[in-house]
């Protein structure tokens, strides 16, 4: 009783001082930004009872399990987690709005404010004034279920001057009621406090609890971790719960009055939507698609959809997918399903499908994953992407993940899905009115069909028109370019640039962030460095052992990473169009092009 008091206490502590670090808005970007972007990491604490597995962690911050296992140094990606438990997020620190923030896209859930988010689930590590500012265009009084919002997370990149006295990360760290900077310190091994303190504001200065710090580290520190098996933690977790049960009723007790009133409206609103149904006769679609819904908006925005594309009831989508059973799913919240004798992937998605649908609508090529139908169900706010199946998964999969355990792919297949991608892309870039940018070019991006043909996918995050600015910047670690890092801006080069980091995995069979959190594209800078005649021992020691042993042509290979680097210069101006790498592509030995109706025939390189 004495402990649920406590954390009780401890909750009315943090209500008193959270105005106070809420006052924050990050640091200032540095006047030298050849320093960004930045590999760095955030300390976070494992909470109950929600985020304590890695996986749940992963997903809020929009990193793999595997990179929080390895720089908080957890045996397994799969270990469970125990409250409080140390873990080191790595996040990619640029310049944005003149502070700097690690970026991180999150999908807005029944409840969710900026403030809750920013103080409990994000541990404030960043504040609700910084999300504002970072999201201009939308209302944190009005945030609609399944919307985007970016959540900026404080942190620094060293200065040349901390990069002398070796210091390679400024970890960001919220500051807890009972720290002071030497336990600080001493959690962090680093016995340096004075310069903890200089670069915090400089020695007795005091620091609000529940602000954010930056510790000075030449190296990943490394945490003494539990070891806790599942079933332990099972047990411990049902014989824990009367506390948490306990501070739930209290706090339930404190909300019940906001309960009743919400559930007023909620059932005002039901009824009413109920008797307006009774009274609206039924609109039918294909396949007797139930069009009659709250927001007829919606659906005059995709009524020029409907005669293209199968429109499916909600209920054939449920019974293909098993309910959208986890036994389904393939990737996030793709899930297979069989409808209609055809398999298809279904992709499930909140009320901001539009933008995705306008783009699908207007593309039409071989090298880009087919949209097939879609469904709007107005009763539960979500909508259904129905999509062709790809039967043997990402690229992603076949060369870091669980399709390493089929055959390698050879030198001419990816020389091949080189081309392939280079060809969806060159489509959307010269073949679209406006021109389309992609903006989220991965390697789980890239699907394999039955013949290891690649094809673009998810176009969540893709864009009509190019030369735009936006301050909300959003992607996938390791793949982004410095100018849409630093200042927003979107253009067809960023996913050039993207498409470089996908050759040079091709090449290495590397992740595009690797175990210590350095970029691919920096990693193999360091292949031009030195003297040419150890050029070709660097790049055969670099490159994918798979393709080592099977005794790949060596000029073919240069040729792909000449092209890898061209797409990566950091001008995003000097970078070539996707005309000038489909036919750089074509170059490359080994390679046996198809002039088929699928093939460079119709890409744009036959006119050129």
């Amino acid at each position: 009783m004495k402990t649920y008091w406590s954390i009780v206490f401890l909750l009315f502590f943090h209500c008193i001082f959270a105005g106070e670090a809420q006052a924050q808005m990050g640091y200032a970007c540095s006047s030298d930004l050849s320093l960004y972007p930045c590999n760095t990491y955030a300390f976070y604490r494992a909470a109950s009872p929600f985020l304590l597995s890695l996986a749940s962690v992963a997903d809020l911050f929009n990193v793999s399990p595997l990179m929080i296992s390895r720089s908080s140094d957890i045996s397994s990606p799969s270990s469970p987690l125990i409250p409080n438990q140390s873990l080191l997020i790595p996040i990619t620190c640029s310049c944005t709005s003149n502070h700097s923030y690690g970026n991180v896209s999150y999908q807005i859930k029944g409840g969710d404010t900026f403030y809750l988010l920013s103080t409990f689930a994000f541990q404030n590590l960043t504040t609700y004034n910084a999300v504002e500012l970072v999201n201009p265009s939308l209302v944190p009084t009005n945030l609609s279920i399944g919307e985007d919002v970016v959540f900026p997370i404080f942190c620094q990149c060293p200065d040349r001057t901390l990069i002398g006295n070796r210091v390679n990360y400024l970890i960001t760290y919220t500051f807890q009621p009972s720290d002071t900077l030497s336990s600080v310190a001493r959690k962090f091994e680093s016995s340096d406090v004075d310069l903890l303190a200089s670069i915090n504001g400089g020695k007795g200065k005091e620091i609000a609890p529940f602000s954010t710090i930056l510790v000075p580290v030449s190296e990943v520190p490394k945490f003494d971790q539990p070891i806790v098996s599942p079933s332990t933690y099972t047990k411990r977790s049902r014989n824990g719960n009367g506390l948490l049960v306990g501070l739930a009723v209290t706090l339930g007790v404190m909300c019940l009055l906001v309960f009743v009133l919400v559930g007023g409206i909620l059932w005002y609103w039901k009824g009413n939507l109920r008797e307006g149904m009774k009274k609206t006769p039924d609109k039918k679609g294909k396949a007797g698609f139930e069009t009659s819904m709250p927001d007829d908006n919606f659906m005059a925005d995709v009524s020029e959809c409907l005669d293209k594309y199968k429109v499916f009831p909600v209920e054939e989508l449920m019974e293909a997918t098993m309910g959208f059973d986890e036994s389904c799913v393939i990737e996030g919240s793709v899930y297979r399903g069989r409808l209609r004798g055809e398999v298809y992937a279904v992709k499930r998605m909140k009320w901001n499908a539009f933008e995705e649908l306008k783009i699908l609508q207007k593309v039409n090529h071989y090298n880009l994953v087919r949209l097939e139908g879609f469904c709007v169900n107005a009763f539960d706010g979500n909508c259904y992407l129905v999509y062709e199946y790809v039967h043997n998964g990402s690229l992603h999969s076949w060369l870091h993940g669980t399709g390493r355990t089929k055959k390698p792919l050879d030198w001419k297949t990816r020389l091949q899905i080189a081309v392939d991608v280079a060809n969806g892309l060159l489509y959307i870039h010269q073949h679209t009115s406006p021109s389309v940018v992609h903006k989220d070019i991965k390697s789980s991006n890239i699907l394999l069909d039955g013949n290891l043909r690649a094809k673009i996918a998810n176009f969540g995050l893709a864009r009509s028109g190019c030369n735009a600015v936006t301050i909300n910047v959003v992607g996938t670690q390791g793949y982004l370019a410095s100018e849409y890092l630093q200042n927003g801006l979107v253009t067809d080069k960023m996913d050039v640039f993207a498409f470089g980091v996908v050759l040079l995995e091709l090449v290495s069979g590397r992740e595009a962030i690797g175990e210590a959190g350095e970029m691919l594209w920096v990693e193999a800078e360091r292949l031009f460095e030195g003297g040419e005649e150890c050029k070709e021992e660097r790049l055969r020691g670099w490159m994918d052992v798979a393709l080592v042993e099977q005794c790949c042509s060596m000029e073919s290979v240069a040729n792909i990473i000449s092209v890898a680097r061209a797409c990566l210069q950091r001008h995003f101006a000097r970078r070539p169009t996707m005309v000038d790498i489909v036919y750089m592509l074509c170059k490359a030995d080994e390679l046996y092009f198809d002039f088929s109706e699928d093939g460079l025939v119709h890409s744009g390189i036959m006119a050129r």
